[in-house]
């Protein structure tokens, strides 16, 4: 592992105005990296993982890997190399695992292949209740025995595949049965699966691995496991999420921007979402996605003049996780749109931010908000509530006018790549500042 940044408590100081554009490579996706790095455990052979984004929560999940016994190697920047032959301990450690939310994806992991772990509860993002209950009926249903106590431990003699019926199409579970699947005996129908892109992304390393997945990119797998699974070379796809993100930085600061490595396929949805707030992007090659820097910001309104709504849902709908920036992209926008958040009961709560900064929000109630716009925002003191709402405020404070500054910057670095490093190369005045003991 490299050396990673110590953990300094930093925050972002912006100057606002500048028009944001250039030509921009994105990282890997975070999402299909983390349940990758999870699956790693269940090979019998090294695994080399590439396009690895270098972000807190990877090296997070390295660290687990590592204090588990693994041998995990950095060759290159975004390539790794893991080998998790000499992992004999099935007890997660708890103090890394309260870091990150993606450490319940060491439990399918662990399941699969020791049939025994223990979890303590998992940290993350402050966006309101996740449930686990998911994960753990189908675990049981794959022949696992649960105890809950301080931590959750789970214990299967033998693990039979089984036609699971999941209760919500929950990204983190579908990936936790899929990697328990791969290692049980027979077939596993998962029914009500989600299908999000980093979800295809794992069921494709999985068959690399040797499981056979069929019905990637649908609601129905059908796994037959293997009764050992070997390495893999395996690269992580674009970050379809962070495309998004720097979509609607470009179109509220102005600028014209280059996005390769772009899969239309993941952003066929975003795009049309975005088109509602008169965002306009065009293809120039098959992966070159162009954003021009004459935008006209204006709100296209439903049939017979309705207010818009902009909603998420499971894949193939809008993206939870864009939720905060398309929130941001409206107030520059002429017009009025409802966000309805149906996902996670805190992540509206990141709008007092923006109406500090002279958004015209209404905050209904914890799931749903109106924007009006078009609104000027001001530089101010915002803190970063989640990673995406981190992006969203980032995003904000390059289009408002003045000196903003973001403190609990540690939550942006969890799922972008050197934000700060980037942006600047794409002429974004942001500066990175390690603040004194007396200020933290």
């Amino acid at each position: 592992m490299p050396a990673q940044r110590r953990d300094a408590v930093e925050k972002f100081v912006i100057e606002g105005g500048s028009t944001i554009g250039g030509t921009l490579v994105p990282m890997g996706s975070k999402n299909e990296a983390l349940p990758a790095i999870a699956a790693t455990l269940l090979a019998c052979e090294p695994v080399t993982l590439r396009n690895v984004p270098e972000i807190r929560d990877v090296h997070v999940m390295f660290q687990v890997l590592e204090a588990l016994g693994a041998e995990v190697s950095h060759p290159e920047p975004n390539v790794y190399v893991v080998d998790t032959g000499n992992v004999e301990d099935w007890r997660l450690p708890a103090e890394l695992c309260r870091r990150i939310r993606a450490s319940i994806l060491f439990a399918g992991a662990m399941l699969g292949r020791k049939g025994r772990v223990e979890l303590p509860p998992p940290g993350g993002d402050v966006i309101g209740r996740r449930r686990l209950d998911t994960h753990f009926d189908g675990f049981t249903q794959l022949g696992a025995r649960l105890t809950t106590g301080d931590t959750y431990e789970l214990e299967a003699q033998k693990l039979k595949g089984a036609d699971l019926c999941l209760d919500e199409a929950s990204v983190t579970a579908t990936e936790n049965l899929l990697m328990v699947a791969a290692r049980a005996r027979g077939e596993t129908l998962i029914r009500n699966a989600a299908c999000e892109p980093h979800v295809q992304g794992l069921a494709r390393l999985l068959g690399a691995m040797g499981a056979t997945v069929d019905g990637i990119g649908t609601n129905l797998l059908r796994v037959r496991g293997a009764q050992e699974l070997g390495g893999a070379d395996y690269t992580i796809g674009t970050d379809y999420l962070e495309v998004g993100s720097f979509i609607a930085l470009a179109a509220v600061t102005g600028g014209e921007l280059r996005i390769e490595r772009a899969r239309r396929e993941d952003l066929r949805v975003i795009l049309s979402y975005f088109r509602r707030l008169g965002i306009r992007t065009w293809w120039e090659a098959e992966d070159l996605l162009v954003v021009p820097g004459d935008q006209d910001l204006k709100v296209k309104y439903d049939l017979h003049g309705s207010i818009p709504k902009i909603d998420d849902a499971p894949w193939p709908q809008f993206p939870t996780d864009m939720m905060s920036v398309a929130i941001v992209a409206a107030t520059q926008a002429q017009g009025t749109v409802l966000f309805f958040e149906k996902m996670f009961e805190g992540r509206m709560f990141f709008v007092d931010n923006l109406i500090s900064m002279g958004a015209q929000i209404i905050l209904c109630d914890p799931h749903r908000v109106v924007v009006v716009g078009p609104s000027q925002l001001y530089g101010t003191t915002l803190e970063s509530p989640d990673v995406r709402a981190g992006m969203a405020l980032l995003t904000a404070a390059l289009c408002a006018e003045g000196r903003s500054q973001i403190f609990n910057v540690r939550q942006i670095d969890r799922g972008y790549e050197r934000i700060d490093e980037r942006l600047r190369a794409l002429g974004a005045n942001i500066q990175r500042v390690e603040l004194s003991e007396e200020v933290r």
